[in-house]
């Protein structure tokens, strides 16, 4: 990351050569051109929009969790456990889950 020698703001690349990389600030337009460095490194991120719902198993348990009304979709019971669980960073809301007490199909908020 390079960064404006005029007003301090982030440097974007515009052109590339063989040799140099022409950069230019976004804020103030100033221009640079530094040497093409010999290593670089690429960074492959890969996201899936699969979520795993978190299960809760024994039946200890299960009797802590508290019973509403709502219909469940597989078998249209209406009757479901439901908990809650942190499943995205900590500023987005948490995900509530659902189990039917008669089938015991398991589904979260919305879907």
């Amino acid at each position: 990351m390079k960064f404006c020698k005029k007003c301090g703001g982030l440097m974007f690349p515009v052109k590339k050569t063989s040799t140099s990389v022409h950069l230019k600030c976004r804020k103030c337009a100033a221009k640079q051109v530094t040497p093409l460095e010999k290593s670089s490194f690429v960074t492959k991120i890969e996201f899936s929009h699969q979520v795993s719902i978190p299960l809760i198993d024994a039946e200890e348990e299960m009797k802590k969790v508290s019973v509403i009304n709502v219909e469940c979709p597989k078998c249209h019971n209406i009757g479901a456990m439901w908990w809650m669980v942190q499943t995205r960073s900590g500023d987005e809301p948490a995900t509530r889950f659902y189990r039917c007490a008669k089938c015991r199909h398991t589904w979260r908020e919305g879907h």
